[in-house]
């Protein structure tokens, strides 16, 4: 795994580059990220190119034998173009334009900002194209950050409608499908439709559907575009984007089907604080990240293109509600975690941190004054643990081409929105109980992969649908001629492609594999809690089932709970997490995958014959003294790593 950090030359003296540059060599580092956010010092003014530092740039760290990452600067128009161009800057839901002064200020429907887009990528990359120190491109930077996916500006409005036309050919047909019958909302031409704003109440769910994917189908045209141009004027380098953590406002499958490279940015204690709904999480995680948060992405990543991480927390960041410090080890065990779910780079952000602007509160390698920061050190041990990990044979190549997970989790994005859309209860969160699955089968020592909709299943032994709201063809496809044992989780196939009840009924397609209907649904306060006759405990959501099979248990009040056909095992309810837990490891039992409980802190990971042990939680965890260790040992402290060979 290579070593990387993310570096802005522009922000400090040009006499210091050279410096730093050995500095990042010495430290063991061979990948640099640059030039992402750096429009206006590009060109800063109109057609005034100013190219000559960024060369010097590229030569100074290819002079130290630095690889680059280059990124175009789309996310950041410079303010001359926003004062000549207003109509690129996005529209919010309330008709107020998203203006100059941060970041990622455009609307990816703006024929006008694309014209530009194409302007300047093609100066760069003609420009450095085939310089030496470029190994891989970045296209823009966090498609999506601060809620900036969906524009409803009048180029989003007129794409959306020729987007709509496409898909729906007649109006009628969109009618229909829409249940535009419903409150008088019917369309007599395309050129009728509005955008899902400002409306009195809500909006026709079929309506939100499409304009989400609309607009993620102009975030992978966007993307395109920029791709198309790095492959004709820099060919040979592979092309990446940077996707965040918890995000799910577009499809990733889509825009990643343009890309070798699928990176995302690793903040752990930041997701955890700014997104966590659970208090109690927040308490015992706070410094450490949850177990399963970092694990979970590198999966769900690595079914979209070759894993990196390009942004990694090196310490407090500055974005969230609070920005703790992880004790000391993290960084290192970070790295190592990503390694073995094959990373092929492990990159911070950044390299020193800077004293001005939005960001001075966020930490680097270096201090402003470029003394070392803690994570440093760690980088260095981590430096030394990959020469170790070398010397037996343990490189991401090897994990990637020998690592084989029993268990797949199909991720839909598309079903992600849905649950957005009505979740039919303020608690319930789409992609925490997508999460909490991921958590339940790594609690048992399993390791598992996260694949798309339209993946073929051939291989796995248990494939777990959780957030699958309409099933695609091919997923219906795949299921029926898989072998293995299946579970469907609450809500799967509760829905057609276009918003609506199935009129089979719930689980609509999913009926191909188990005769069930479901036929009411309830969604539940956080008080409430309902425990089956064998001890298992719902929360948040259940199903009442009409059916020949006979319930595995049933509730206090006669709803039946967990209906199995076969090999294909359908949950009717959510679970807490020990319940979950106890269902999981019988399912995993069920598809002869053999287990090993891990306690609430520890993790494992099976990667190219080896296995990875890391320790999230607070306490010494101790290991058999048997494994053949090669590095660690079976003393396992807080935040520590060990690895020991398979058998």
């Amino acid at each position: 795994m290579k070593l990387g950090v993310c570096y802005y030359p522009e922000h400090w003296p040009e006499s210091q580059w050279p410096e730093d540059a050995k500095r990042m060599r010495d430290m063991g580092i061979s990948v640099v990220r640059i030039g992402e956010f750096a429009w206006s010092r590009l060109e800063p003014t109109r057609d005034s190119f100013k190219l000559d530092w960024l060369q010097r740039a590229l030569d100074v760290l290819h002079a130290e034998g630095l690889e680059v990452v280059l990124g175009t600067p789309t996310a950041t128009p410079p303010k001359w173009l926003v004062d000549e161009e207003p109509s690129i800057l996005a529209i919010d839901e309330n008709g107020n334009a998203k203006g100059f002064g941060s970041r990622r200020h455009y609307c990816f429907s703006s024929a006008v900002y694309r014209r530009e887009c194409h302007r300047i990528v093609e100066k760069i990359v003609k420009k450095f194209g085939n310089h030496p120190a470029i190994s891989t491109w970045q296209t823009d930077n966090e498609y999506g950050c601060h809620s900036t996916i969906a524009s409803y500006s009048a180029d989003a409005l007129d794409a959306f409608r020729l987007w709509c036309k496409a898909r729906y050919i007649r109006i009628e047909n969109l009618n229909e499908l829409w249940g535009n019958v419903f409150w008088s909302m019917e369309y007599t031409s395309f050129d009728q439709i509005p955008l899902p704003m400002l409306s009195v109440t809500e909006l026709n769910p079929a309506h939100r559907l499409a304009f989400w994917r609309f607009s993620s189908d102009q975030v992978a045209a966007f993307n395109r575009l920029q791709v198309e141009l790095i492959r004709l004027h820099s060919p040979g380098r592979d092309v990446m984007h940077n996707y965040m953590g918890n995000f799910t406002e577009f499809d990733h499958y889509t825009t990643g089907a343009d890309l070798e490279i699928a990176a995302w940015d690793n903040y752990p204690l930041g997701f955890l604080d700014r997104d966590g709904i659970n208090e109690d999480h927040l308490k015992k995680w706070y410094r450490t990240g949850h177990p399963d948060s970092s694990a979970f992405h590198h999966d769900l990543y690595r079914g979209i293109g070759r894993l990196w991480v390009i942004e990694q927390q090196p310490g407090p960041v500055n974005w969230a509600p609070h920005n703790p410090a992880p004790i000391s080890g993290m960084v290192r065990l970070w790295a190592l975690e990503a390694m073995a779910h094959g990373a092929e780079l492990m990159s911070w952000f950044r390299w020193r941190q800077l004293p001005k602007a939005q960001e001075q509160m966020h930490t680097g390698l270096l201090l402003p004054d470029g003394t070392e920061d803690q994570a440093a050190e760690e980088v260095r041990e981590l430096g030394t643990d990959l020469q170790v990990l070398a010397s037996k044979g343990i490189s991401t190549t090897d994990i990637n081409e020998n690592s084989t997970a029993q268990v797949a989790i199909v991720f839909d994005y598309a079903g992600d929105q849905m649950l957005r859309i009505q979740p039919q209860g303020i608690n319930y969160g789409p992609l925490e109980w997508v999460q909490e699955v991921y958590t339940a089968i790594r609690r048992c020592g399993v390791d598992t992969d996260i694949v798309s909709p339209q993946a073929t299943l051939d291989g796995y032994q248990l494939v777990v649908l959780a957030n699958s709201i309409a099933i695609e063809p091919a997923l219906q496809k795949n299921l029926k001629s898989f072998k293995g044992q299946i579970i469907i989780g609450p809500r799967c196939g509760s829905k057609t492609d276009e918003y609506s009840i199935p009129m089979t009924l719930p689980p609509g397609l999913l009926q191909d594999l188990l005769p069930i209907k479901v036929t009411r649904v309830e969604s539940l306060p956080d008080f409430v809690e309902l425990t089956t006759a064998n001890g298992y405990t719902a929360v948040r959501w259940r199903e009442k089932v009409s059916t020949e099979l006979v319930a595995e248990s049933s509730f206090d009040d006669g709803w039946g709970f967990y209906y199995c056909h076969g090999s294909v095992h359908y949950l009717n309810a959510c679970l807490d997490s020990d319940s979950l837990l106890h269902f999981v490891e019988a399912r995993l039992k069920d598809a002869e995958i053999e287990t090993i409980m891990c306690s609430e802190g520890l993790r494992l990971r099976r990667a190219g014959g080896y296995v990875f042990a890391f320790n999230y939680g607070p306490q010494t965890e101790q290991l058999s003294p048997d494994y053949h260790y090669v590095l660690g040992c079976e003393t396992l402290k807080p935040a520590d790593v060990a690895v020991w060979r398979e058998g």
